[in-house]
């Protein structure tokens, strides 16, 4: 546990490291122009339509896209250049955020046309966030990868700090096509650095299933790993109350006595300027805390910060509960964005925090629909306590998953498992496969033998397999047969190289029940296509 004197050069170490520094810059200039886009839309939707239910829509078509399309953009970015991806989605974001600005600018924008930009604007962030999550650990080595992910939320909120203050000024002196123009301009320096980043060379992958097929996977892999599987179902029970003020925000801002669109860029900026404290602090605070604690420490800070703003008369009262908001999210995003990180193997990393972005966004955008709708029934500060109660009911019936479980875990390949066998004649890579192991168990050793398979079960799954199973031979009871199949005989190929070091204790505490001079029998076969 490094002492408060060290932890500050620990935390910042990842800028030591070129590439993560030139992306970690040319990102945060990109993430000021999003959301001066962010800003801009939602208070050209307040002046195009200021119904609550139609105003938390700009925050739902932002979100939404993601939650659509996460898992099919993880896919991708498992078998596609990551470099090359993100450089051609962003090219198309320049064209069209650059069409958007030529049209607010032309006093053209419709409410359905900004729902509409908003979607497709959307949609390009939801295949990009895989890639770009995936990418961290290629940057930076792995003992700074919770400071390079802590780093990475850092900017964002050093972004939210300027960009909604600098857009609520523009909007202000210069017009509301100003902050949409900006974003345009941010994505020149995104792809410039792309362009100039020149990553090593990755290994091929040597088998590929298709894309529904590698999408299927990633959901498996996510369903039986426990440590991914409980941050999912803590983010849900965290995002889907806390996307309250988000959505709300442009109301609130409206709505209280001398407010408009200056108060609105202030407090985005303050909830930016609270997250950038809150990531100074938090190397100090994840000293004494573990990810756990500080996800209910920053969940507790929200529910405080909704109740302030639900109670607030005016602007000046929500000045503290903006601060106080981005300080509390910076600590539970982070917090998850670790526990996902380090949940995953790199073989399924992207598709395995897709899976996280798509329980962050639906979340978010479940929530900002929600809330708009509470809030057009009864009100805004009715829907903000509403959300505050669901926050502390929420963290009371996710308490037994803990958030950090993998950290520690060694996913690194274990090579654990000899060289399969060759395909024979008239078999092939895409037909499905099934394996059998045959192992000998005494009546001693039953019960625990069982305990531990189920172990070895999630094991096999989270790494590629569709079904499992164990079965007792009733003429020869000391005989145990374990069989599992995957979708393709190129899969258990791959499953070879997955097993990690972590995986290896398992099969090390099995095979010590095992009974007999030899190691279990395996056995491989091919089915038919279907």
């Amino acid at each position: 546990m490094s002492s408060s004197g060290d932890t500050a050069p620990g935390a910042y170490a990842p800028f030591g490291q070129r590439a993560f520094a030139l992306l970690w810059t040319a990102t945060l200039i990109s993430n000021i122009g999003t959301w001066m886009n962010d800003v801009g839309s939602g208070w050209l939707m307040t002046t195009l339509d200021p119904s609550p239910a139609v105003v938390t829509l700009v925050q739902a078509a932002t979100t939404l896209p993601v939650f659509c399309f996460a898992l099919l953009a993880g896919a991708l970015a498992d078998r596609l250049d990551k470099r090359r991806m993100l450089i051609g989605i962003n090219i198309g974001l320049l064209a069209v955020v650059s069409l958007l600005t030529a049209l607010v600018w032309a006093q053209a924008m419709t409410p359905l046309l900004l729902i509409l930009f908003t979607l497709t604007i959307g949609t390009g962030a939801a295949f990009m966030a895989p890639a770009w999550q995936a990418i961290v650990p290629q940057l930076v080595p792995r003992d700074q990868l919770k400071p390079a992910i802590a780093l990475n939320s850092m900017g964002i909120n050093i972004a939210r700090a300027i960009g909604p203050a600098v857009a609520g000024m523009l909007i202000a002196t210069v017009g509301l096509a100003a902050p949409f123009a900006v974003n345009a301009a941010s994505f020149l320096v995104i792809i410039g650095a792309l362009l100039l980043w020149k990553p090593e060379a990755q290994a091929p992958r040597r088998h590929s299933g298709s894309l529904l097929s590698e999408m299927r996977t990633g959901l498996r892999h996510v369903r039986h790993n426990p440590a991914m599987l409980a941050t999912a179902v803590r983010a849900v029970a965290f995002f889907l109350f806390a996307s309250a003020y988000w959505a709300l925000l442009p109301l609130i801002a409206r709505s209280v006595e001398g407010g408009g669109s200056t108060l609105y860029g202030l407090l985005m900026g303050l909830i930016g300027a609270g997250a950038v404290t809150g990531a100074v602090v938090l190397p100090k605070l994840q000293a004494v805390a573990s990810l756990d604690a500080t996800v209910r420490i920053g969940t507790a800070g929200t529910a405080l910060a909704l109740l302030l703003m639900a109670l607030a008369q005016g602007p000046v009262a929500l000045l503290p509960a903006a601060f106080l908001g981005g300080m509390s999210w910076i600590a539970v995003l982070t917090s998850f964005n670790v526990s996902a990180q380090t949940a995953l193997p790199n073989w399924i990393r992207a598709r395995g925090l897709s899976v996280f972005l798509m329980v962050f966004f639906g979340s978010m955008a479940c929530g900002s629909i929600l809330w708009g709708q509470v809030a057009s029934r009864t009100s805004v500060p009715v829907a903000l306590l509403v959300a505050t109660a669901g926050l502390g009911l929420g963290l009371l019936l996710t308490r037994k998953l803990a958030v950090g479980l993998a950290e520690g875990l060694d996913h690194a390949p274990a090579a654990l498992w000899p060289e399969a066998p060759m395909p024979g004649e008239g078999q092939a890579e895409d037909q499905p496969a099934m394996v059998i192991v045959e192992y000998r168990i005494p009546p001693e050793h039953r019960d625990d033998f069982v305990q531990r398979m189920r172990a070895v079960s999630k094991e096999r799954m989270r790494n590629g397999a569709t079904q499992w199973h164990v079965h007792q031979s009733v003429e020869d009871p000391g005989l145990w047969i374990e069989t599992f199949h995957l979708p393709s005989w190129a899969e258990h190929l791959e499953q070879h190289e997955r097993v990690s070091v972590s995986d290896m204790d398992l099969h090390h505490d099995l095979r010590r029940l095992h009974e007999g001079p030899q190691a279990p029998v395996v056995r491989h076969f091919i089915g038919p296509r279907r």
